[in-house]
Protein backbone atom coordinates (compact mmCIF):
# COMPACT_ATOMS: atom_id res chain seq x y z
CA UNK A 1 0.00 0.00 0.00
CA UNK A 2 1.46 3.34 -1.05
CA UNK A 3 1.70 6.02 1.59
CA UNK A 4 -0.13 9.33 0.99
CA UNK A 5 2.05 12.18 -0.18
CA UNK A 6 2.90 14.81 2.34
CA UNK A 7 1.57 18.32 1.58
CA UNK A 8 5.08 19.64 0.87
CA UNK A 9 5.87 16.80 -1.51
CA UNK A 10 2.53 17.23 -3.25
CA UNK A 11 3.13 20.95 -3.66
CA UNK A 12 6.57 20.34 -5.16
CA UNK A 13 5.10 17.77 -7.53
CA UNK A 14 2.47 20.24 -8.74
CA UNK A 15 5.13 22.89 -9.34
CA UNK A 16 7.28 20.48 -11.34
CA UNK A 17 4.27 19.46 -13.44
CA UNK A 18 3.45 23.13 -14.07
CA UNK A 19 7.03 23.90 -15.12
CA UNK A 20 7.07 20.86 -17.41
CA UNK A 21 3.83 21.90 -19.07
CA UNK A 22 4.90 25.53 -19.48
CA UNK A 23 8.64 25.17 -20.13
CA UNK A 24 8.46 27.52 -23.11
CA UNK A 25 7.55 30.41 -20.78
CA UNK A 26 10.60 29.79 -18.57
CA UNK A 27 12.90 29.49 -21.58
CA UNK A 28 11.52 32.77 -22.98
CA UNK A 29 12.36 34.68 -19.79
CA UNK A 30 15.63 32.89 -18.95
CA UNK A 31 17.17 32.88 -22.43
CA UNK A 32 18.17 36.59 -22.58
CA UNK A 33 19.92 36.39 -19.22
CA UNK A 34 21.69 33.16 -20.18
CA UNK A 35 22.81 34.59 -23.53
CA UNK A 36 24.07 37.83 -22.00
CA UNK A 37 25.99 35.93 -19.32
CA UNK A 38 27.51 33.59 -21.90
CA UNK A 39 28.45 36.38 -24.34
CA UNK A 40 29.87 38.87 -21.85
CA UNK A 41 31.19 36.55 -19.12
CA UNK A 42 32.23 33.21 -20.59
CA UNK A 43 33.32 34.00 -24.15
CA UNK A 44 35.81 36.71 -22.99
CA UNK A 45 37.50 34.05 -20.83
CA UNK A 46 39.05 32.76 -24.03
CA UNK A 47 41.12 35.91 -24.11
CA UNK A 48 42.99 34.71 -21.02
CA UNK A 49 45.09 32.61 -23.38
CA UNK A 50 46.95 35.85 -24.15
CA UNK A 51 48.51 35.63 -20.68
CA UNK A 52 50.45 32.55 -21.83
CA UNK A 53 51.58 34.00 -25.15
CA UNK A 54 54.00 36.53 -26.54
CA UNK A 55 50.96 38.22 -28.00
CA UNK A 56 51.21 40.01 -31.32
CA UNK A 57 48.28 42.06 -32.65
CA UNK A 58 49.07 41.12 -36.24
CA UNK A 59 49.22 37.37 -35.55
CA UNK A 60 46.28 37.25 -33.15
CA UNK A 61 45.59 34.76 -30.37
CA UNK A 62 46.01 31.65 -32.54
CA UNK A 63 49.12 32.85 -34.32
CA UNK A 64 51.13 34.30 -31.44
CA UNK A 65 53.97 32.33 -29.87
CA UNK A 66 53.01 30.22 -26.83
CA UNK A 67 55.43 30.99 -23.96
CA UNK A 68 53.53 29.35 -21.09
CA UNK A 69 54.35 30.98 -17.72
CA UNK A 70 57.08 33.39 -18.80
CA UNK A 71 54.82 36.43 -18.34
CA UNK A 72 54.03 35.36 -14.77
CA UNK A 73 57.72 34.76 -14.01
CA UNK A 74 58.52 38.16 -15.47
CA UNK A 75 56.02 39.84 -13.14
CA UNK A 76 57.02 37.91 -10.02
CA UNK A 77 60.72 38.61 -10.61
CA UNK A 78 60.28 42.29 -11.52
CA UNK A 79 61.34 45.09 -9.20
CA UNK A 80 57.79 46.46 -9.37
CA UNK A 81 56.18 43.36 -7.83
CA UNK A 82 56.92 44.01 -4.10
CA UNK A 83 55.80 47.64 -4.31
CA UNK A 84 52.63 46.86 -6.26
CA UNK A 85 51.64 44.05 -3.88
CA UNK A 86 52.35 46.19 -0.82
CA UNK A 87 50.37 49.18 -2.14
CA UNK A 88 47.43 47.01 -3.22
CA UNK A 89 47.28 45.09 0.05
CA UNK A 90 47.63 48.20 2.19
CA UNK A 91 44.84 50.04 0.39
CA UNK A 92 42.55 47.02 0.47
CA UNK A 93 43.24 45.71 3.97
CA UNK A 94 43.20 49.13 5.62
CA UNK A 95 40.07 50.01 3.67
CA UNK A 96 38.41 46.78 4.84
CA UNK A 97 39.40 47.21 8.48
CA UNK A 98 38.49 50.90 8.73
CA UNK A 99 35.46 50.69 6.45
CA UNK A 100 33.81 47.54 7.81
CA UNK A 101 32.34 48.97 11.04
CA UNK A 102 31.01 52.44 10.05
CA UNK A 103 27.98 50.96 8.18
CA UNK A 104 27.14 48.83 11.24
CA UNK A 105 27.42 51.82 13.56
CA UNK A 106 25.25 53.92 11.23
CA UNK A 107 22.59 51.20 11.09
CA UNK A 108 22.49 50.88 14.88
CA UNK A 109 22.25 54.65 15.28
CA UNK A 110 19.48 54.87 12.68
CA UNK A 111 17.51 52.13 14.43
CA UNK A 112 17.45 54.31 17.56
CA UNK A 113 15.82 57.23 15.73
CA UNK A 114 12.13 56.74 16.47
CA UNK A 115 10.68 59.58 14.39
CA UNK A 116 10.19 58.25 10.88
CA UNK A 117 10.41 61.66 9.20
CA UNK A 118 13.77 62.50 10.77
CA UNK A 119 15.10 59.02 10.03
CA UNK A 120 14.22 59.32 6.32
CA UNK A 121 15.96 62.69 6.07
CA UNK A 122 19.09 61.29 7.71
CA UNK A 123 19.03 58.27 5.39
CA UNK A 124 18.75 60.56 2.37
CA UNK A 125 21.83 62.48 3.49
CA UNK A 126 24.00 59.44 4.16
CA UNK A 127 22.88 57.55 1.02
CA UNK A 128 23.45 60.49 -1.36
CA UNK A 129 27.28 60.24 -1.63
CA UNK A 130 26.97 56.75 -3.09
CA UNK A 131 25.43 58.22 -6.24
CA UNK A 132 28.38 60.51 -6.91
CA UNK A 133 30.51 59.08 -9.71
CA UNK A 134 34.09 58.13 -8.95
CA UNK A 135 35.50 60.76 -11.32
CA UNK A 136 33.36 63.52 -9.83
CA UNK A 137 34.40 62.43 -6.33
CA UNK A 138 38.06 62.49 -7.35
CA UNK A 139 37.59 65.99 -8.77
CA UNK A 140 35.99 67.13 -5.52
CA UNK A 141 38.89 65.72 -3.50
CA UNK A 142 41.49 67.38 -5.71
CA UNK A 143 39.65 70.71 -5.54
CA UNK A 144 39.17 70.58 -1.76
CA UNK A 145 42.80 69.60 -1.07
CA UNK A 146 44.46 71.92 -3.57
CA UNK A 147 46.74 74.69 -2.21
CA UNK A 148 43.96 77.24 -2.85
CA UNK A 149 41.14 74.92 -1.79
CA UNK A 150 38.74 75.44 1.13
CA UNK A 151 40.58 73.07 3.50
CA UNK A 152 43.90 74.90 3.16
CA UNK A 153 42.06 78.23 3.38
CA UNK A 154 40.43 77.15 6.66
CA UNK A 155 43.76 75.94 8.09
CA UNK A 156 45.73 78.91 6.78
CA UNK A 157 48.15 76.69 4.84
CA UNK A 158 49.04 76.13 1.20
CA UNK A 159 50.12 72.49 1.18
CA UNK A 160 49.15 70.17 -1.68
CA UNK A 161 48.32 66.84 -0.07
CA UNK A 162 47.70 65.18 -3.43
CA UNK A 163 51.43 65.27 -4.12
CA UNK A 164 52.33 63.62 -0.79
CA UNK A 165 52.63 59.81 -1.02
CA UNK A 166 52.07 59.48 2.74
CA UNK A 167 48.73 61.31 2.48
CA UNK A 168 47.36 59.33 -0.48
CA UNK A 169 46.28 56.26 1.47
CA UNK A 170 44.31 58.13 4.21
CA UNK A 171 42.67 60.31 1.55
CA UNK A 172 41.66 57.26 -0.49
CA UNK A 173 40.27 55.32 2.49
CA UNK A 174 38.47 58.20 4.24
CA UNK A 175 36.80 59.35 1.03
CA UNK A 176 35.74 55.76 0.34
CA UNK A 177 34.16 55.44 3.78
CA UNK A 178 32.34 58.74 3.34
CA UNK A 179 30.98 57.69 -0.03
CA UNK A 180 30.00 54.09 0.70
CA UNK A 181 29.24 53.70 4.41
CA UNK A 182 25.69 55.05 4.20
CA UNK A 183 24.70 52.85 1.29
CA UNK A 184 26.39 49.79 2.85
CA UNK A 185 24.35 50.30 6.03
CA UNK A 186 21.08 49.50 4.20
CA UNK A 187 21.40 45.75 4.65
CA UNK A 188 22.12 46.14 8.37
CA UNK A 189 19.23 48.59 8.80
CA UNK A 190 16.90 46.09 7.13
CA UNK A 191 18.06 43.35 9.51
CA UNK A 192 17.50 45.53 12.57
CA UNK A 193 14.01 46.43 11.38
CA UNK A 194 13.09 42.78 11.88
CA UNK A 195 13.99 42.74 15.58
CA UNK A 196 10.96 41.78 17.64
CA UNK A 197 9.39 44.67 19.53
CA UNK A 198 8.61 42.31 22.39
CA UNK A 199 12.33 41.63 22.80
CA UNK A 200 13.08 45.35 22.99
CA UNK A 201 10.26 45.86 25.50
CA UNK A 202 11.61 43.01 27.61
CA UNK A 203 15.03 44.67 27.66
CA UNK A 204 13.50 47.95 28.77
CA UNK A 205 11.49 46.23 31.53
CA UNK A 206 14.61 44.43 32.77
CA UNK A 207 16.43 47.76 32.93
CA UNK A 208 18.98 47.03 30.19
CA UNK A 209 21.04 50.05 29.22
CA UNK A 210 21.46 51.19 25.62
CA UNK A 211 24.85 49.53 25.31
CA UNK A 212 23.48 46.31 26.77
CA UNK A 213 20.63 46.30 24.26
CA UNK A 214 23.10 46.81 21.43
CA UNK A 215 25.33 44.02 22.73
CA UNK A 216 22.63 41.43 23.44
CA UNK A 217 19.99 42.28 20.82
CA UNK A 218 21.37 44.28 17.89
CA UNK A 219 24.77 42.64 17.43
CA UNK A 220 23.46 39.01 17.58
CA UNK A 221 20.88 40.00 14.95
CA UNK A 222 23.57 41.48 12.70
CA UNK A 223 26.16 38.74 13.26
CA UNK A 224 25.21 36.44 10.31
CA UNK A 225 25.16 39.37 7.88
CA UNK A 226 28.44 40.71 9.27
CA UNK A 227 30.09 37.32 8.69
CA UNK A 228 28.90 37.10 5.08
CA UNK A 229 29.85 40.72 4.33
CA UNK A 230 33.30 40.23 5.83
CA UNK A 231 33.94 37.09 3.76
CA UNK A 232 32.81 38.80 0.55
CA UNK A 233 34.87 41.91 1.32
CA UNK A 234 37.96 39.85 2.17
CA UNK A 235 37.56 37.98 -1.11
CA UNK A 236 37.79 41.30 -2.97
CA UNK A 237 40.98 42.47 -1.25
CA UNK A 238 43.00 42.33 -4.47
CA UNK A 239 40.15 43.54 -6.65
CA UNK A 240 39.91 47.22 -5.77
CA UNK A 241 38.79 49.43 -8.62
CA UNK A 242 41.48 51.27 -10.53
CA UNK A 243 39.32 54.27 -11.50
CA UNK A 244 39.60 56.19 -8.24
CA UNK A 245 43.28 55.37 -7.70
CA UNK A 246 44.05 56.40 -11.28
CA UNK A 247 42.05 59.63 -11.01
CA UNK A 248 43.88 60.61 -7.81
CA UNK A 249 47.28 59.50 -9.06
CA UNK A 250 50.01 62.01 -9.80
CA UNK A 251 53.68 61.62 -10.68
CA UNK A 252 54.62 62.69 -7.15
CA UNK A 253 52.35 60.28 -5.24
CA UNK A 254 52.84 57.31 -7.62
CA UNK A 255 55.03 55.56 -5.04
CA UNK A 256 51.91 54.96 -2.92
CA UNK A 257 49.11 55.15 -5.52
CA UNK A 258 50.42 52.64 -8.07
CA UNK A 259 48.49 49.40 -7.49
CA UNK A 260 48.07 46.25 -9.58
CA UNK A 261 44.86 47.41 -11.39
CA UNK A 262 46.42 50.74 -12.42
CA UNK A 263 49.59 48.88 -13.45
CA UNK A 264 47.53 46.57 -15.66
CA UNK A 265 45.77 49.61 -17.17
CA UNK A 266 49.06 51.31 -18.02
CA UNK A 267 50.60 48.14 -19.45
CA UNK A 268 47.60 47.21 -21.57
CA UNK A 269 46.15 50.50 -22.81
CA UNK A 270 49.08 52.89 -22.64
CA UNK A 271 52.07 50.67 -23.45
CA UNK A 272 50.22 47.97 -25.42
CA UNK A 273 51.88 44.97 -23.73
CA UNK A 274 48.70 42.89 -23.82
CA UNK A 275 50.13 39.49 -22.96
CA UNK A 276 52.02 40.70 -19.90
CA UNK A 277 49.13 42.87 -18.66
CA UNK A 278 46.70 39.94 -19.05
CA UNK A 279 49.04 37.73 -17.03
CA UNK A 280 49.20 40.31 -14.24
CA UNK A 281 45.40 40.65 -14.23
CA UNK A 282 44.95 36.87 -14.15
CA UNK A 283 47.42 36.60 -11.27
CA UNK A 284 45.35 39.19 -9.41
CA UNK A 285 42.12 37.23 -10.00
CA UNK A 286 43.65 33.95 -8.82
CA UNK A 287 44.84 35.59 -5.59
CA UNK A 288 41.28 36.88 -5.06
CA UNK A 289 39.81 33.38 -5.37
CA UNK A 290 42.40 31.91 -2.99
CA UNK A 291 41.73 34.65 -0.44
CA UNK A 292 37.97 34.14 -0.67
CA UNK A 293 38.23 30.39 -0.07
CA UNK A 294 40.77 30.83 2.72
CA UNK A 295 38.82 33.48 4.61
CA UNK A 296 35.60 31.49 4.22
CA UNK A 297 37.28 28.37 5.66
CA UNK A 298 38.77 30.30 8.60
CA UNK A 299 35.53 32.12 9.45
CA UNK A 300 33.54 28.87 9.19
CA UNK A 301 35.79 27.21 11.77
CA UNK A 302 35.66 30.21 14.12
CA UNK A 303 31.92 30.70 13.69
CA UNK A 304 30.53 27.21 14.36
CA UNK A 305 30.55 26.20 10.72
CA UNK A 306 28.70 29.27 9.45
CA UNK A 307 30.19 30.69 6.27
CA UNK A 308 29.21 31.07 2.66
Amino acid sequence: MSLPKLPDAETRHKKLVYIKNNWQLYVFFALPAVLLTFIFKYIPMGGLAIAFEDYNNRLGIFGSEWIWFENFQRFLSSTEFPRLMANTLKLSVYGLLWGFFPPIILAILLSRVRRVGIRKKIQLLIYAPNFISVIVLAGMIIAFLSPVGPINAALGTQSNLMTDPNAFRPIYIISGIWQGAGWASIIYTAALSGVSGDLVDACNIDGASLLQQIRHVDLPTLKPIMVIQFILSAGQIMNIGFEKALALQTDLNRAASEIIPTYVYRLGLEIGDYGYSTAVGLFNAVINVVLLLTVNAIVSKLNDGEGL
